[in-house]
């Protein structure tokens, strides 16, 4: 290192974060003293962590108002009395909120044959969808065929076999923050409706603490958190500017992220290995950044207290695109 021994320095030299703290030693030999790695969640990480956030939040009980208030109306239109109903889920995870969507399309259109083709490049996520479908005895009349792939990976393989099958619904649930090219892939993906068909798109809302994170306390967030920071207007942007109609369904969700504030408690540190999308943030984040993300959460913009418990707003917004 070329700093003079009189130096203190602190430098962030990569994506994976690494502080290197230089320090005057009491002799006149170079002492250094480094942070351990920060590094982004593996695949295998992140499954555990979203866990602990799907656990502590009511985002799915919030899908759930929205598939209980809005989408029978929203599904009545799909298929124009065909035989069968595409229906195409990219993102999927491990399918709970897939199957519930089935089972409403499966009510509104009785007896119809459902086909459901599935984009999910997490394996355990693919497992684990399978393994829900198995346990099911209520879907007979529904096909499954699972693509274990990137959304751009599949756009690619689509676009190199030249056959472009048509879908009447498409649903993209919380999993445009690690897209590419977000404007591209609602552009393909918007192309893979049939006549009538509908996409629905379910994104972070304007409203939710994450867009005032993203936007106000961006600096408190770490390089290793590597998704795309978009809420719902950076959606209704792109889809301004492609012309096509749609319209938008705002629902509120709440996570209990009282933990993250508890010194060394494991779930804690889960949420905010989540929230910034890096390995044992609260171990490896330097204290001043920890502090400054913990502050930012506790901003009334972000959360809200309620009998004592602190609540970050996690609203929703549900897009929905017609073809």
């Amino acid at each position: 290192m070329d700093a003079a021994p009189e130096a203190k320095r602190n430098s962030f030299p990569s994506m994976n974060f690494e502080a290197e703290i230089l320090t005057t030693p009491h002799d006149n030999s170079e002492l250094y003293t480094t942070i351990p790695s920060m590094r982004s969640l593996t695949a295998e990480e992140y499954v555990e962590a979203f866990k602990t956030f799907l656990d502590h939040s009511t985002e799915h009980q919030c899908m759930d108002e929205f598939n209980k208030e809005q989408l029978p109306n929203i599904m009545s239109g799909l298929g124009h009395g065909k035989s069968t109903i595409n229906v195409l889920g990219v993102g999927s995870g491990t399918g709970e909120q897939d199957l519930k969507m089935i089972r409403i399309l499966q009510a509104v259109h009785p007896g119809v044959l459902i086909d459901n083709e599935i984009v999910e490049p997490n394996p355990q996520h693919v497992a684990a969808y399978k393994e829900l479908v198995n346990q099911a005895p209520d879907l007979q009349n529904v096909s499954f065929i699972w693509h274990q792939l990137t959304s751009s990976e599949y756009e690619q393989q689509v676009k190199e076999k030249g056959t472009h099958k048509k879908f009447d619904f498409i649903h993209m649930i919380q999993m445009l923050y690690r897209v590419e090219d977000i404007p591209n892939t609602i552009k393909f993906f918007h192309s893979c409706l049939d006549l009538h068909g509908k996409l629905l798109i379910i994104i972070l809302s304007d409203s939710s603490g994450w867009a005032s994170l993203w936007k106000k306390y961006r600096d408190c967030l770490p390089s290793t958190d590597s998704g795309h920071y978009i809420t719902s207007s950076g959606i209704t942007d792109v889809l301004k500017r492609l012309g096509v109609e749609y319209r938008v369904y705002e629902f509120p969700s709440g996570w209990d992220i009282t933990e993250c504030f508890v010194e060394g408690d494991a779930v804690g540190g889960l949420m905010m290995d989540f929230l910034t999308g890096t390995k044992d943030f609260l171990g490896t984040a330097p204290p001043a950044l920890r502090q400054r993300l913990r502050e930012a959460l506790c901003q009334p913009e972000c959360s809200s207290t309620k009998d004592g418990r602190i609540i970050f707003s996690n609203n929703l917004s549900m897009i929905v695109v017609e073809s």
